[in-house]
């Protein structure tokens, strides 16, 4: 089945992906940091089993899924769904035990025993915070029909977190900003949008820089604010700068056409040829191609999928692909080979 990722949108040349995020906890269980290794163990199986005798009701709504026990998952397979955005790297490192069920096409995760007892996750390409909100809202309501969650009357939904209580709603879009990264205007643009409860952080969230000129632009409050609200707060700010990215590229090309063209067919040439390559030097060339081919520096009518290279060039999901853990400099080689194969033929 296709992945969300291989999809284009219409603003693929800023924006990758949107997100809707539900934190929920449930009345008959300790919030997460409090539960014993027994009771986080049952609190899996009850989630799991409770949704699995309405299976085919929530497959109406999400398609076919299935089961993951992160717990009994190696080091490389739950690395290799934390690069996918399947589930966070906190779900990673977790001690207790933890699970996900996931569709096929990966674009929704219900992450059990993250920070909270589960979390709903929506995810497409492009821009679609609101068709995504309705979507996680069904799941959301269907869970609620089996489990009882914890809600207060005056807060809203209960969170191990206090930055999450009320709706418990994160909402993010993922963007591509080559030009305004380029431009060092990015520090300014955190601290501008942080005055309108927005944040702008790493392709893997808090506590990550960007790579590849990829940032996650999302919601900082969840309470005293309707849902409704956050989303279209987020989609005016992300709509501003994604204006204000093309202006900045329109700016550089007539500025330093010569400059950029150059190194777009360099980095093209170093991915077709080379023959080993680390995944941030991999990461860079790519970004810089994509920047070429979205601003018409590279005419081609093939419509190569960026973000899926970028996911499968990552060192966990790279030896799912060979089928073996490996080391370094084997990776690095693996990596080379693969987007000498992979990379489409944009130029002739």
């Amino acid at each position: 089945m296709p992945k969300w990722y291989e999809e284009q949108s219409k603003q693929s040349d800023v924006v990758i992906s949107s997100r809707i995020r539900l934190a929920r906890n449930f009345v008959k269980y300790p919030f997460s940091p409090k539960l014993s290794l027994e009771q986080a163990e049952l609190l899996c199986e009850d989630i799991h089993n409770r949704l699995d005798e309405k299976k085919a009701k929530l497959e109406e709504i999400v398609g076919k899924y299935y089961y993951y026990n992160v717990t009994k998952a190696s080091d490389i397979e739950k690395e290799a769904l934390a690069e996918r955005h399947i589930i966070t790297k906190k779900l990673v490192e977790k001690n207790q035990h933890a699970g996900v069920i996931m569709t096929e096409d990966e674009s929704v995760s219900l992450m059990l025993n993250e920070d909270d007892h589960i979390r709903i996750q929506v995810i497409s390409s492009g821009m679609n915070l609101l068709p995504l909100l309705e979507k996680a809202n069904m799941i959301d309501d269907f869970i609620s029909e089996t489990l009882e969650y914890a809600f207060d009357d005056k807060l809203g939904y209960l969170t191990s977190s206090p930055i999450n209580v009320g709706t418990g709603l994160r909402a993010s879009i993922m963007v591509y900003l080559p030009a305004l990264a380029t431009s060092g205007k990015i520090d300014k643009l955190i601290d501008e949008v942080s005055k309108y409860g927005v944040s702008i952080r790493g392709v893997y969230g808090e506590g990550n820089k960007s790579v590849a000129n990829i940032y996650q632009i999302s919601n900082l409050k969840t309470l005293g604010v309707s849902e409704h609200d956050i989303i279209q707060n987020l989609i005016t700010i992300v709509d501003q700068i994604i204006k204000q990215e093309r202006r900045r590229r329109e700016y550089l090309l007539d500025s330093n056409f010569d400059k950029y063209e150059d190194q777009v067919y360099r980095s093209y040439g170093v991915l077709r040829y080379a023959k080993q390559i680390s995944t941030a030097d991999a990461m860079t060339l790519l970004s810089q191609i994509k920047f070429g081919y979205d601003s018409k520096i590279i005419a081609s009518e093939e419509i190569p999928s960026f973000y899926k290279l970028m996911m499968a060039i990552q060192p966990a999901n790279l030896q799912k692909i060979l089928g073996k853990n490996v080391g370094t400099k084997e990776r690095e080689r693996a990596r080379a080979k693969f987007l000498n194969e992979g990379l489409p033929e944009l130029i002739q």
